[in-house]
C-alpha cells in the first residue's frame, strides 16, 4: 500500500485518484491518518488535481488541533490503494513523538498497564467513531442555491463544475446546475445542493468552493430555503 512518492506529481495524482470517492484517508472522520499523508506532502496540490486539493485545504483547517484527532499515526506504507509502494523520500515508519511518548513513563509502568492504556484508547475511538455516526432523530435541512463566478469568458466551465462537485463532507448533496449569462460572453455557473444545517453552512461552503482560485473568483447565495 502506498502512494508513491507524495512530493512528485504522479504521487500526487495517485492521491488524486483515492480521494475521487472518499473523504478522508481512512474512515468517515479526520484522523491520524490523514494527518501522516498531509504532513508529506510539501505544499497544496495543484488545481487539477481537485479531489486532493480538497482533501488538502480540509485537513489544513484542522492543523491547531491535529494532535487530539482520533487514531494512531502509521508509516505511509500502510495507507492508499493497494498494489502502490511508498516512496516518499524521508517518510518515516512512525512518529518519533508519539515512540517518545510510549517510552516515556514517569510512574515506570508494566506491560500489563500499558496493555490496558491501549484499550482504553480503542475503547475510546469506538465511542467516538459511534457518536459521529449517531444521526439524531429530526434533522434540519436547507436547500441553497450558488452561483459560482468564473474569472472570464476563458474559463473552462467544465473544470470549474467538475472541482465544486468534488467537494464532499457529511450534510451535502449537490443537485442541479446549470451556465447562466452574465455579460460579454462570461456565462456563470448556478448550482443547487441540500444541506444539513448543523454539519454544513454557506461559509464553509465558500471556504471550499473559492480554494480553487484557478477557477472561482468568487461565490455569491442566490436562494437560500429552509426545508
Amino acid at each position: 500500500m502506498g502512494f508513491g512518492d507524495l512530493k512528485s506529481a504522479s504521487g500526487l495524482q495517485v492521491l488524486n485518484q483515492f480521494l475521487a470517492d472518499r473523504s478522508y484517508i481512512e474512515g468517515f472522520v479526520p484522523s491520524q491518518a490523514d494527518v501522516a499523508v498531509f504532513d508529506a506532502i510539501p505544499s497544496p496540490p495543484s488545481a487539477d488535481l481537485c479531489h486532493a486539493l480538497r482533501w488538502y485545504n480540509h485537513i489544513k483547517s484542522y492543523q491547531s488541533q491535529k494532535n487530539s484527532l482520533p487514531g494512531v499515526k502509521k508509516p505511509l506504507g500502510q495507507y492508499g490503494p493497494a498494489g502502490v509502494a511508498d516512496t516518499t523520500s524521508g517518510s518515516a515508519p512512525a512518529s518519533k513523538d508519539d515512540d517518545d511518548d510510549d517510552d516515556f513513563d514517569l510512574f515506570g509502568s508494566d506491560e500489563e498497564e500499558d496493555a490496558e492504556l491501549t484499550q482504553l484508547k480503542e475503547k475510546r475511538l469506538a465511542e467516538y467513531t459511534a457518536k459521529k455516526a449517531k444521526k439524531p432523530a429530526l434533522i434540519a435541512k436547507s436547500s441553497i442555491l450558488l452561483d459560482v463566478k468564473p474569472w472570464d469568458d476563458e474559463t473552462d466551465m467544465a473544470k470549474l463544475e467538475e472541482c465544486v462537485r468534488s467537494i464532499q463532507m457529511d450534510g451535502l448533496v449537490w443537485g442541479q446546475s446549470k451556465l447562466v449569462p452574465v455579460g460579454y460572453g462570461i456565462k456563470k455557473l448556478q448550482i443547487g445542493c441540500v444541506v444539513e444545517d448543523e454539519k454544513v453552512g454557506t461559509d464553509l461552503l465558500e471556504e471550499h468552493i473559492t480554494a480553487f482560485e484557478d477557477y472561482v473568483q468568487s461565490m455569491d447565495v442566490a436562494a437560500f430555503n429552509k426545508i
